[in-house]
């Protein structure tokens, strides 16, 4: 509870230092991160409500207020007929707004018409209200781990590696993609509560970056990109991607594949080397994908270099090109280059990763040579 009051309190200083009136935040992963519970009252609104003049509130129906019993914040119950939007507004016109990522579409319309009934009537457009997103509001709290965090990422790291441990001896001549995935989410489960994707792409469905799995029948020599990951128990997440070639004799796979994954290893280790504190996210892409340029490969790389990872599978940092983000020890991301080539084959090298004083520290240490 230390810690949450901690976070709590850490994001009212951020809110203020940026001029944010208040902070709105829905159940889900950054509810969980600042409170400790995931709480869940469907449509009904349970919100965090974060103001730098005030204790954190959080707004949540009756039937689900026994839940939330012990959080380091203010717990204000509402009834069915009652408006919790002007519950969570009471106290405060705010002219900038920071909103939870997790917040749909029906909350954020009642919050911006509550916000709306504040005004002067003769001005009733409320677009000089600004709104941003709580999550790039926050993002150097959510994106820094403190020292259990990152145990967690890497007790899930080493658990997803010891399932890649595994894939060679499944990948067999003649096994389809959905019977390796099948096997693998047993494998996950060994260790972890939940198995979030099942990637395996032969040939040419490899290059489909967010292909899952069918009934393709796996040959000898066929490349095949292996994406696993899952959910500790904790609720923090692994992601792995290896690529693979069926079969005992990697260089059975096409010449082509395999100039290109030598390619690819280089781009992953340029990505590492330049994942350090100082340096910005779109520093990291664009050391991945100089590489993959340079050799000729670059428009098959189609997709960002990582992204943050924690209680969400997908968080800031998000690096990429435009993300001006400075890096800070303790952050986890992965770096996960790719070379996809319609119709062919598509390989992914990812690993996630925590910067440190003056570098980066790979979690994952599954080998990253073609197996």
């Amino acid at each position: 509870m230390t810690d949450y009051a901690s976070r709590l309190s850490r994001s009212r200083t951020i809110a203020a230092a940026k001029g944010i009136d208040i902070l709105l935040v829905g159940t889900g992963a950054e509810f969980a991160y600042l409170t400790g519970s995931w709480v869940s009252s469907h449509e009904r609104l349970t919100c965090l409500v974060i103001r730098p003049d005030a204790e954190p509130v959080i707004v949540a129906p009756n039937t689900d207020i026994e839940s939330l019993q012990g959080v380091a914040a203010h717990l204000v119950g509402w009834s069915d007929g009652q408006d919790p939007y002007a519950l969570a507004l009471e106290g405060v016109r705010p002219n900038t707004v920071a909103l939870g990522s997790s917040l749909t579409a029906d909350h954020v319309l009642r919050f911006q018409s509550a916000i709306r009934s504040q005004l002067d009537p003769s001005s009733p457009d409320v677009t000089h209200v600004e709104y941003l997103l709580a999550t790039e509001a926050l993002a150097e709290l959510f994106s820094r781990k403190d020292p259990d965090e990152v145990a967690e990422l890497r007790a899930a790291a080493a658990a997803i590696d010891a399932v890649h441990a595994e894939v060679p001896r499944l990948l067999e001549p003649g096994r389809t993609e959905a019977e390796v995935a099948s096997d693998l989410r047993e494998l996950i489960l060994r260790d972890h509560r939940e198995a979030d994707f099942i990637i395996v792409g032969s040939g040419p469905n490899g290059a489909n970056p967010h292909y899952d799995f069918g009934d393709r029948v796996l040959a000898a020599g066929d490349p095949v990109v292996v994406d696993i990951g899952g959910t500790l128990p904790s609720g923090y997440h692994s992601d792995c991607t290896r690529t693979y070639v069926v079969g005992a004799d990697p260089s059975a796979a096409p010449a082509d594949f395999q100039e290109a994954y030598a390619v690819l290893e280089k781009a992953q280790a340029a990505g590492r080397a330049a994942a350090r504190p100082g340096a910005s996210a779109q520093d990291i892409d664009r050391a991945t994908r100089k590489v993959i340029d340079d050799a000729g490969w670059g428009e098959y790389f189609t997709h960002r270099t990582g992204h943050g990872i924690g209680l969400s599978t997908h968080e800031e940092p998000f690096i990429m090109e435009g993300n001006e983000l400075e890096l800070s020890q303790s952050m986890a991301f992965s770096i996960e280059p790719g070379i996809y080539v319609p119709g062919k084959w598509g390989m992914r090298l990812e690993d996630i990763v925590v910067t440190t004083e003056s570098g980066c520290e790979s979690l994952n240490q599954a080998p990253r040579g073609l197996r």
